[in-house]
């Protein structure tokens, strides 16, 4: 379970009452939508209880604690959208989309935690951590805001465009979704630049040609 035996380390370094946020992305692998980021500034005294990493927990304990964490936490969100991902790839997107969730938190945080490998460019500085939301309790509060946060935006999206089944499969290239590709083709949701949806879009006009 996460704690926050980071948030400590950074609090020792920097000093007490130093502002430290959580960053997680949602949405580097699917095929369609943007990648939506959070950054998230927990209050000690006001942590959910059974708070973890968004992939660990079911879509109620998701919803219930994005709630609870809403009521008391100070929380950014950021998004980079399709066309951005088509432009400059989804790995700059990625950290696109955590800029500036961090941006738009509203207070300017000592220090950012970032969940992964690499670390967007900040105007504090930040830390990557490798698993970070299964390791610090501010980086999973932000995986499940930015986690029910996309979800929900793909469930509006099928509203939209109902043949692909978003509402349950998010965008990931599910048998469902591959399925409605091949009936019904693409839409401006779908991330050109991604491999299966380029191959798809080259048969078809291969058919038209």
């Amino acid at each position: 379970m996460p704690d926050f035996a980071l948030e400590d380390s950074a609090l020792a370094e920097i000093g007490p009452g130093a502002l430290i946020a959580g960053v997680d992305e949602v949405g580097r692998g699917p095929w369609a939508g943007p990648v939506v980021a959070a950054a998230v500034i927990l209050k000690r005294e006001y942590v959910p209880d059974g708070l973890d990493d968004s992939k660990a927990l079911s879509k109620a304990r998701r919803e219930a604690l994005f709630e609870a964490i809403q009521e008391h936490a100070i929380i950014g969100y950021g998004s980079a959208s399709v066309e951005e991902i088509d432009d400059i790839n989804i790995l700059q997107a990625s950290l696109l989309a955590m800029t500036r969730a961090v941006e738009a938190l509203g207070v300017a945080p000592h220090i950012a935690l970032i969940d992964g490998n690499r670390a967007p460019r900040l105007a504090c500085p930040a830390r990557p951590v490798v698993k970070g939301d299964s390791r610090s309790l501010s980086i999973a509060a932000a995986s499940i805001i930015a986690k029910v946060t996309r979800d929900r935006l793909m469930a509006d999206l099928a509203c939209e465009h109902p043949a692909y089944g978003w509402e349950r499969n998010a965008g990931y290239g599910t048998r469902e979704h591959q399925e409605a590709l091949r009936l019904v083709g693409i839409c401006p949701h779908h991330r050109k630049s991604f491999a299966p949806i380029r191959e798809l879009m080259t048969q078809k006009n291969l058919l038209t040609s």
